[in-house]
């Protein structure tokens, strides 16, 4: 097992999984020290890199795109000190930061671990429940359903309506904007069937995130949503496919343009074949019926 330990925390890895503990220094942001340690799977890494300075350095992991809720409810957004997958090194500590950069590059290596996006979450997102106050009102995630209270700071026309609950079913995305500088950022709930482009200030669905208060924690309840919503890059569910109308002769019709879905062209294949085997279909008739259908793979 390969293991650094550092004031900004402490990384190990047994092979499979890497576990990233938070230190307790000053430099840990309030992010890191919420969410805790994180038990990230191999298969979730795109990379590893160490940048070595004269003072001091930094381990960096890089996860394949889709990998981790956090990571893409934020957008890359997230600020040095609250960004789980880095960690400072001391100068002195730079062999045991190379050896345990080795022992992760050889294990991708050897597991031939692709670097490219995958189709689901690898990681399950900030534990829940989930209760955070920022801005004008306060946000909470059981897992199921999103319940927004507002604060006596709440704009009236927002306030007026009173506490708002939605169901994760319901919502289509999560938006979050950290504040910058002096300017307001927002955590943002996308209702399926019901766009808008109301600022955060008057939106029953969002939060405003005012920019002299950074408080990044709103980022943990975006990525719990994003957690529960279907993955952005997972396939679409094909509809459902009737089978062809038969000709006159009871043989089954060749392959309509509904079949063009890739899974159903090969469940139209093995079909055909046991058609065919059970002496439905002639030699020639199974020889057209399937070069349509390959045609159309």
């Amino acid at each position: 097992m390969a293991e650094i330990i550092q004031k900004d925390g402490t990384w190990t890895f047994d092979g499979e999984t890497l576990r990233l503990t938070p230190g307790r220094d000053k430099n840990v942001g309030l992010l890191r020290r919420t969410l805790g340690e994180l038990a990230v799977p191999l298969e979730a890494l795109a990379g590893i890199s160490l940048e070595q300075g004269k003072r001091s350095g930094r381990l960096r992991l890089r996860l394949r795109d889709g990998a981790d809720p956090l990571l893409h409810a934020t957008g890359g957004r997230l600020t040095e000190p609250h960004d789980p997958y880095q960690l400072i090194v001391e100068s002195d500590r730079y062999g045991v930061a190379e050896y345990f950069t080795e022992e992760v590059r050889t294990a991708l290596l050897l597991e031939q671990i692709p670097s490219g996006p995958v189709t689901a979450y690898l990681l399950p997102g900030p534990p829940l429940p989930l209760s955070v106050s920022a801005g004008d009102g306060t946000v909470s995630f059981d897992g199921e359903r999103v319940r927004l209270e507002w604060n006596w700071k709440t704009e009236d026309a927002k306030a007026a309506a009173g506490p708002r609950t939605l169901a994760a079913a319901d919502l289509e995305g999560v938006d979050w904007q950290p504040a910058a500088g002096l300017e307001n950022g927002h955590l943002r709930f996308l209702v399926r069937h019901a766009p808008t482009k109301v600022p955060a200030k008057y939106d029953p669905n969002a939060v405003e995130l005012w920019g002299f208060k950074k408080d990044p924690l709103m980022a943990l309840v975006a990525a719990a949503v994003q957690a529960r919503l279907p993955h952005p890059s997972a396939p679409a569910a094909a509809p459902a496919l009737e089978a062809p109308p038969a000709p006159e002769s009871g043989r089954p019709a060749p392959p309509g343009p509904a079949e063009d879905d890739h899974d159903a062209l090969l469940r139209r294949l093995r079909e055909l074949g046991e058609l065919h085997r059970s002496g439905i279909l002639t030699d020639e008739e199974f020889t057209l019926a399937k070069q349509a259908i390959l045609k159309r793979m």
